[in-house]
């Protein structure tokens, strides 16, 4: 049930017609049994994984409330982290990891019979999983109280706004609004900012993202042939189509949010505007950026233990945040080269990121910042080894061959309008309660009026999938 879909659009009036007409102490019920629908929409086998895990880490948030004994503490806690990690294990990294065992034996003339599940794997079960392990984690931390609430604990693991693509939220942050039984359907500013979210969420995904995709899927189809124009455009067209098809969810998720009264993080601030890498990291995917921070990086001692293990810790969580986006080694590399640009910034610059907004004279750092993040996406973006090497090849010898002035001419305008949509979202306020600046009604319904036009123009045929759904 993607959110471009007028399918969600139905399911949505409905549940919100639901949601807003029962009493509050009704309201998380209904937003529980929407979420199990809207999950189980594409394949009803999976809802059990959210049961598990709910059942899983509402229990042991309760016990880890209950007693002061480190040890049982310590063994509750591990049991949160190894079950689900075990899920995600089963059905994300098993047959990886089974594979590149066979093929290492291979490497080595001998024979091994890989252990393979034919599994499908569960949509949004990276998102899920981090976010429910968070709650056992916080509690762990006594950062926060465990809840004993159960339709709103299920509420949380299943909010279907943010379940299968995210921001992955905290259970500081959502629980409490959650379990609120004072909010109210949002009116005025509120409204027209939760619409806004919306609309620009769909244009960035149909219009911006799904304009490119083909330039950027016939690039990396021929890239055996392809010239260094058609692959440099092609990687480019994927830089704009993950972005707008990413942030556009989050926008979606965000508005559809703020409908039902529950504001939810921010998760993009202009990524292709960053100076530098750490900068980049501060406004790309920011709740996953958090998360690896929080629970990963700090816990293997972070920059308490000296100068090389800060490296160490830098490059072991950017490997695993890699892992984290699929069970393949392209992934792995892209977080690799993502670990060592943060390690060469901090070894040049302290890794210290500016929190002014660029100027004119940084443009240089930030052409500099995004072609190592385009570098990166070449990994991310192909579907083997040698398909990146061939993307590679083609760009560093500037292989000649046919060049299409209408794909060029096409991301080049799409990189313009991103740029010039990022640009302008500084006019509005990026965080829950802050006024959004006023514009004549004349205004305001042009360019919604265009926003509508543009997508009905873009949109035609079966819708296409988020990209993040497959993580």
């Amino acid at each position: 049930m993607p959110f471009n879909s007028v399918l969600f659009a139905a399911f949505f009036a409905i549940v919100l017609a639901l949601y807003w007409s029962v009493q509050p102490r009704y309201r998380n019920t209904v937003l529980v049994v929407a979420s199990y629908v809207f999950y189980g929409w594409w394949d009803w086998r999976f809802l059990s994984l959210l049961a598990i895990s709910t059942i899983v880490d509402l229990n042991i948030g309760r016990r880890l409330g209950e007693t002061d004994d480190d040890a049982k503490r310590r063994r509750l806690v591990l049991l949160s982290v190894m079950v689900n990690l075990g899920i995600l294990g089963v059905f994300k990294y098993l047959n990886f990891f089974a594979d590149s065992v066979t093929e290492v034996f291979s490497a080595f003339g001998l024979e091994a019979d890989p252990i393979t599940l034919n599994v499908v794997l569960p949509v949004g079960i990276s998102f899920y999983t981090f976010q429910t392990m968070s709650y056992t984690l916080d509690v762990y931390r006594r950062r926060i109280e465990p809840t004993r609430d159960v339709i709103a604990f299920a509420t949380y693991v299943a909010y279907f706004p943010q379940l299968v693509a995210g921001p992955i939220e905290r259970a500081q942050h959502l629980l409490p609004a959650i379990i609120d039984p004072h909010r109210e359907f949002p009116v005025g500013d509120e409204r027209r900012r939760a619409l806004r979210l919306i609309l620009v969420g769909l244009a960035k995904k149909v219009v911006l993202a799904d304009g490119v995709a083909q330039i950027a899927n016939r690039a990396f189809e021929e890239s055996e042939s392809a010239s260094w124009v058609t692959l440099a455009v092609g990687v480019m067209a994927f830089a704009i189509q993950i972005y707008g098809d990413f942030s556009g969810y989050t926008d979606i998720a965000r508005g559809v949010s703020k409908l039902l009264g529950i504001d939810l993080v921010l998760n993009f601030t202009e990524p292709y505007l960053s100076r530098n890498i750490t900068e980049f990291w501060r406004r790309w995917h920011i709740s996953l950026s958090n998360w690896l921070r929080d629970y990963l990086y700090i816990s293997l001692g972070g920059n308490r233990k000296g100068v090389v293990k800060t490296y160490r810790n830098l490059m072991l969580t950017m490997l695993l945040g890699g892992l984290w986006h699929g069970a393949s080694w392209n992934f792995v590399i892209w977080g690799g080269l993502h670990g060592l640009y943060l390690v060469v910034h901090k070894v040049t610059r302290g890794g210290n990121a500016s929190t002014d907004e660029p100027t004119l004279r940084e443009i240089p750092a930030i052409l500099l910042t995004q072609a190592a993040v385009l570098f990166a996406w070449i990994f991310f973006r192909a579907t083997t080894f040698d398909e990146a090497l061939d993307v590679i090849s083609g760009l560093v010898t500037f292989r000649g061959g046919t060049v299409h002035p209408a794909e060029v001419v096409t991301v080049m305008l799409f990189t313009a309008v991103m740029i010039a949509a990022d640009l302008s979202q500084r006019r509005y306020a990026r965080r829950a309660g802050q006024p959004t600046p006023t514009h004549h009604p004349v205004i305001q319904g042009a360019a919604a009026g265009v926003l509508v036009v543009a997508i009905v123009l873009f949109s035609g045929g079966t819708p296409v999938p988020f990209i993040y759904f497959q993580f």
